[in-house]
């Protein structure tokens, strides 16, 4: 069921007072609904003419200009009642909220083709098996949600990933339902002794426990981004280089840069689905325009606010409507919903610092992120944020950012780095200092 969604300028439209209104309209990106006349008693409802623009004015002027009869342009002058319009700080955001309001003029799936939207793709393993295995697929599972592992950008990118693993271990790439026998004729891969044959070797306890023991290494290698298995080659090398067995030190080193290439090919994004939490920073509008916060989520929250951060060019601030205000002035604002207001005499305490405000803020987001219950949904939101998360560096408007894990095993968000790209996304990249000359005294 589409979410209900409001546009948060209504403007009604006659052609006599056109100049007036349209000049009203503000010359910033943004998305617009253009609606006609109440169909009568008994009729549907026309559906509204509904996109996003660049700029507002410009656009709807055009759609609304006084016809040129030598035009092929569409003018819908004569048939528009009511003009609609959110304005928007990012294309990221103008992408959203076009998205929202598309299912809720037309419904999800009308919604999903005006977007093109398709379901990324991810790997699943298949942990629920008695002999577990590794494939690509788009089709999401609530129930074997916690195994799916992206979004990636193509089923090419996630095949590649899945294969530069599955050389590391010796788990099975057959896809039939395995009954393991003793005569099974088993493949190639068993053959080539790259991969433990449970279709034969499973018969007896000690083949279905080494089976296990690789599915529940090649578990850990997806949770940890092959951390689990390059922590122990680290050891193992750093243990022969200390009994100076140089030789098996260098196989060691081989087989890390392997395991390195091979994790490599999975960026940052790659988590277990329910695991997904990002922070997305871009410049929106300004603080007396900003729309209600719309967060993606999941069992545990990705935070993909069309505005979780709000920057301005006039001055660094990290701001919600519903948490705290990190200012130049170091003065923070908080709404009265939360319990976060704090008095300008308090402002030099360390209470007040950027990095606690900015984990209030972050704390705020990530209690009002909800669990998705409608698998559809979570495949749009996963197939905006992948659409904008691999685009190109140069295209890619905002930063990203996910929490990282700490020494005693907690994760915990970068609170400087995404302080520091706050600053970099509202006032630019810092100007290189000026040379000086060096005079010898």
């Amino acid at each position: 069921m589409a979410a209900r969604f409001e546009f948060e300028h209504s403007l009604a439209f006659a052609p006599d007072d056109a100049p007036e209104i349209l000049r009203s309209i503000p010359t910033l990106p943004g998305v617009f609904a253009l609606h006609g006349t109440p169909a009568p008693e008994g009729q549907p409802p026309a559906q509204p003419y509904l996109t996003r623009a660049a700029d507002l004015r410009r656009r709807i002027t055009r759609i609304l200009a006084p016809p040129d009869s030598q035009s092929k342009r569409l003018n819908l002058r004569s048939r528009v009642a009511r003009i609609d319009y959110t304005i928007t700080g990012s294309e990221f955001e103008s992408t959203l909220t076009l998205y929202h309001a598309s299912a809720a003029a037309f419904g999800l799936d009308e919604a999903r083709r005006r977007l093109k939207l398709r379901t990324p793709f991810f790997l699943r393993f298949t942990a629920e098996n008695d002999y577990p295995r590794v494939y690509s697929t788009n089709r999401l599972s609530k129930r074997a949600l916690a195994n799916f592992y992206g979004p990636f950008p193509s089923r090419a990118a996630a095949d590649r990933y899945c294969d530069a693993v599955l050389d590391l271990f010796k788990l099975r790439r057959c896809v039939e339902d395995l009954v393991p026998y003793p005569e099974h004729p088993g493949c190639v891969y068993g053959e080539m002794n790259k991969c433990l044959a449970p279709c034969n070797q499973a018969c007896t306890p000690a083949g279905a426990a080494a089976y296990a023991a690789e599915a529940a290494a090649v578990h850990a290698f997806f949770d940890t981004h092959g951390e689990s298995m390059l922590a122990r080659l680290t050891a193992d090398r750093e243990r022969a280089s200390a009994e100076l067995d140089f030789e098996r030190a260098a196989e060691l080193h081989a087989q890390w840069q392997k395991v390195k290439a091979a994790a490599a090919l999975a960026d940052s994004l790659v988590q277990p689905i329910p695991r997904l939490r990002a922070i997305i920073l871009q410049k929106a509008v300004a603080a007396s325009q900003t729309p209600h916060p719309v967060i993606l989520s999941q069992e545990k929250p990705v935070i993909l606010s069309n505005n979780p951060a709000i920057l301005n060019n006039e001055k660094p601030v990290i701001n919600n409507e519903n948490t705290v205000i990190l200012s130049e002035d170091a003065t923070p604002v908080a709404s009265e919903s939360k319990d976060l207001r704090l008095s300008s005499q308090d402002s030099l305490t360390p209470a007040l610092s950027p990095e606690l405000r900015a984990a209030a803020l972050i704390a705020a987001l990530e209690s009002e992120a909800t669990a998705h219950t409608d698998l559809a949904t979570l495949s749009d939101h996963l197939s905006l944020l992948r659409r904008w998360y691999y685009r190109p560096e140069k295209q890619r408007a905002g930063e990203v950012f996910f929490p990282r894990e700490d020494s005693a095993g907690q994760t915990a968000w970068p609170i400087r780095r995404i302080l520091n790209g706050a600053a970099r996304i509202s006032l630019g990249d810092p100007k290189p200092l000026a040379e000086t000359a060096k005079t010898r005294v």
